[in-house]
């Protein structure tokens, strides 16, 4: 098992995302990133969550993205609210989360996971 699978990998920079958007494109895995703030009561709460669906679903790749870090990522993908859950499958996005919304995010990831 690689290092990041089971876990939720914090992207601090723009090199960064595309490295593992490459990788996830190569891979051909499903990727949820999790648009996060620091300031976002929401994303605290659902931050546990997302944590215990990764360890659960090791062949997805969990990204977070802080929008105040990584604005040009954020408005790329036309984020608005947070928290914002993007599940992309070789570059294109498959589904669109938005709210701290648990069931919601458990139901997405299960589906495209197997997909």
């Amino acid at each position: 098992m690689a290092a990041e699978e089971g876990q939720v990998i914090s992207v601090h920079t723009v090199e960064s995302w595309k490295e593992q958007i490459q990788k996830g494109n190569d891979s051909k895995k499903l990727i949820v990133v999790d648009f996060t703030a620091s300031w976002c009561g929401p994303c605290r709460f659902i931050s546990p969550i997302l944590a215990d669906i990764a360890k659960k679903t090791p062949q997805v790749i969990f990204l977070k993205v802080d929008v105040d870090e990584l604005k040009s990522v954020a408005e790329e993908w036309s984020v608005e609210a947070m928290p914002t859950f993007l599940f992309l499958k070789e570059g294109k996005e498959v589904e669109k989360v938005v709210g701290a919304r648990k069931e919601e995010l458990q139901i997405a990831v299960t589906k495209h996971a197997t997909a």
